[in-house]
């Protein structure tokens, strides 16, 4: 219970995880997901109760938004969540609908672990899974700071650096990063990672530097979640726009590469993204149902993964097992990023004042 003289809460309860990390967490992931059409929600109100998820993973986009109305729109939406985060650990990451005023309203709505300073981004571990949350949006606003880009860069090489201690990637075999926008997606939207290059692979525009591709191959990122699309896409393992299935009986079985995954059909005012007639050869499923993805890391080797259609009625309608016998460095080759071109051009309203086109050096930090 909480509150003060001016009222307080109802009397909620709340189980917490196993001791240590032999054991078997799951967990519902989604993005986009706001105050209205929020259609999944219901669903995963009751999937709460049932007892079926171990924690929620938010990835970016809340409320839409949670700033309107002198921020009672977010109030509303905290309400709303409230069947799940007071039962589960709600974790998040910031998204471009949380913006307004340098994010104010998501640093002060949501608390997480080891994020003190409210960067935004922050790592915890649960059962045999290190997760790292991503802030991808301070590539998108850098008129809020060049220093935190390069810092979280700096600080994402230290902790995947970390993970990969013997010792560590022995406790913790699983490294799965998630933040809200994709590095790879087919939608067919005036976006950053269809018709143009994700600063989130590629990093800053025209000198392509800081960009997180090459580190997530280089340390053994496992899993990458992303959202900011509207709908549901599962990526074959891919590096540098290149598939890198294991086989093509078992192309998650011990993959080359990190395994892709966008989820960000929970529901929301702005509707669905659609694909393109043309996706890459590095997409093997793609979903404009409203739903989310469920999670069941089920030992230090499997990894299962589901789509829950709300369309559908709940129905499963995609699934995979990823299989890691070997977790630490890909085994597909270790190459430079090639971009190929660069973000929108509604970008530079921001980017062009930060870099010298002729010299290609950041013009300050």
């Amino acid at each position: 219970m909480v509150g003060s003289n001016l009222g307080f809460s109802d009397l909620f309860t709340f189980k917490t995880w196993p001791s240590g990390e032999k054991w078997s967490p799951r967990i519902v992931m989604y993005g986009d997901m706001g105050n209205e059409n929020a259609q999944s929600l219901p669903r995963l109100q009751v999937e709460a109760v049932q007892g079926m998820y171990d924690a929620v993973i938010h990835v970016g986009d809340f409320a839409y938004d949670m700033m309107e109305d002198n921020a009672r729109v977010g109030d509303n939406f905290m309400r709303q969540i409230e069947p799940l985060a007071s039962r589960l650990p709600y974790m998040t990451c910031p998204g471009n609908h949380e913006e307004a005023y340098n994010f104010t309203n998501y640093r002060n709505r949501f608390w997480m672990p080891r994020d003190e300073n409210k960067q935004m981004y922050y790592s915890f571990t649960m059962g045999p899974v290190r997760f790292i949350s991503l802030a991808t949006e301070l590539w998108f606003f850098p008129e809020y700071g060049l220093a935190p880009i390069v810092e979280q860069y700096l600080w994402l090489e230290n902790t995947l650096k970390e993970a990969n201690k013997p010792e560590n990637r022995a406790k913790y075999p699983w490294v799965i990063a998630f933040g809200h926008r994709p590095m790879y997606c087919n939608n067919d939207n005036d976006d950053d990672c269809t018709h143009h290059e994700s600063l989130v692979r590629i990093g800053i525009p025209i000198i392509h530097k800081l960009g997180w591709e090459k580190l997530f191959m280089q340390y053994g990122v496992d899993l990458a979640v992303w959202a900011h699309e509207h709908s549901y896409e599962r990526m074959w393992p891919v590096y540098d726009r290149e598939v890198m299935n294991s086989s093509f009986k078992e192309p998650y079985k011990n993959p080359k590469a990190p395994v892709h995954i966008v989820t960000g059909s929970a529901g929301c005012r702005e509707i669905h993204d659609n694909f393109t007639s043309d996706p890459h050869e590095w997409s093997a499923f793609r979903s404009l149902d409203y739903g989310y993805t469920r999670m069941h890391v089920i030992n230090t080797t499997h990894l299962y993964l589901e789509q829950v259609s709300d369309d559908k009625g709940g129905q499963v309608i995609d699934k995979m097992t990823l299989i890691k016998e070997r977790h630490g460095m890909h085994q597909g080759p270790l190459r430079d990023v090639t971009p190929q071109g660069d973000p929108l051009k509604k970008l530079w309203k921001t980017w062009g004042k930060y870099i010298d086109l002729e010299t290609q050096n950041i013009l300050e930090v």
